[in-house]
C-alpha cells in the first residue's frame, strides 16, 4: 500500500526536460502531485507562489543557478530541498547542505531511489504526526514544538530546515546522551540518504549559528571530541 502523500505538490526545478519528465512520472505514479520549472528564476517564483511540500533542485540551471535558488529560498522558507546534480565531489555536497539543502542526489540516479529519498525527507518533516514525537521539548530558552514543527529561542521563532529540526529534536529528547555521528546520520537518513562524513558537522554548525548566543563557545550543542555531540540541558544538574 502506498504511503499517504501530501496534498501540496513536489516542485521539480530542472532544465533537462527528459530528466524532469522522468522524475515527474515516477512521483506521480507514487501519488504525488508535481510542478516543474526549467530555470532558476521561474523555479524560485513558483516555489514562493505555490508553497510546495518539497523542492527537487538541479544545480546547473540557466540564469539563477541552484546554489542561488537554495540560498534565496532559505532566506524566507523552510521548505525541504533535495539537490539534484551531476557534481560528485564531496565539497559540492557539503556546500549544498551548508546553505540549507536536506539531501543530495548525483546524476545518473535511479528514479525509484529518488522517490524514496523524497519520502524519507517528508517523513522527517511530518514526524509531528507520530504521538510519541508530539511532546513539546523545552530547555532553557529553547522550545521545540513537534506539533507545529516550530522552534523558538527566548520566544522568537527560529527557522530550521527539516534536517536541522530532526537533529535538534533527537538530541533534546535525550539530553546529556552522547550521539556518535553515525547514530545521528541514521536518524536523519533512514532510507539511505547522503552519507558524507561532514554532514552532521555542517548541520551542527548551522544549528549553533541559529541557537547559540556565541556559536564559537556553545552552551547547548556540545562537541564530545572523538565521538560526536550531546545536548546540554541547563535545567539538568
Amino acid at each position: 500500500m502506498s504511503e499517504p502523500q501530501p496534498r501540496r505538490p513536489i516542485l521539480i526545478v530542472e532544465d533537462d526536460r527528459n530528466i524532469a519528465s522522468l522524475v515527474e512520472q515516477y512521483l506521480q505514479k507514487d501519488g504525488f502531485e508535481t510542478l516543474s520549472a526549467g530555470d532558476g528564476d521561474n523555479g524560485l517564483a513558483l516555489a514562493r507562489r505555490q508553497n510546495p511540500a518539497l523542492v527537487i533542485l538541479d544545480i546547473n540551471l540557466p540564469g539563477m543557478d541552484g546554489w542561488e535558488v537554495c540560498r534565496a529560498l532559505r532566506r524566507d522558507s523552510d521548505v525541504p530541498i533535495l539537490m539534484l546534480t551531476a557534481r560528485a565531489e564531496e565539497m559540492d555536497r557539503v556546500v549544498g547542505l551548508s546553505i540549507g539543502a536536506d539531501d543530495y542526489v548525483v546524476k545518473p540516479f535511479s528514479p525509484r531511489e529518488l522517490v524514496e529519498r523524497v519520502k524519507a525527507i517528508l517523513r522527517r518533516t511530518t514526524v509531528r504526526a507520530e504521538p510519541s514525537a508530539a511532546v513539546i521539548l523545552e530547555s532553557g530558552p529553547i522550545r521545540l514544538d513537534p506539533e507545529r514543527h516550530a522552534v523558538t529561542m527566548n520566544g522568537t521563532d527560529v527557522s530550521l530546515t527539516p534536517s536541522e529540526f530532526k537533529l535538534l529534536q533527537t538530541m533534546m529528547q535525550t539530553p546529556g546522551k552522547v550521539f556518535s555521528r553515525d547514530e545521528l546520520l541514521d536518524r536523519l537518513y533512514d532510507n539511505g540518504g547522503v552519507v558524507v562524513d561532514r554532514v552532521i558537522d555542517v548541520h551542527m554548525g548551522k544549528l549553533r549559528q541559529k541557537l547559540e548566543p556565541d556559536p564559537s563557545t556553545p552552551q547547548f550543542l556540545l562537541t564530545v571530541h572523538g565521538i560526536g555531540y550531546r545536548f546540554a540541558d541547563p535545567n539538568t544538574p
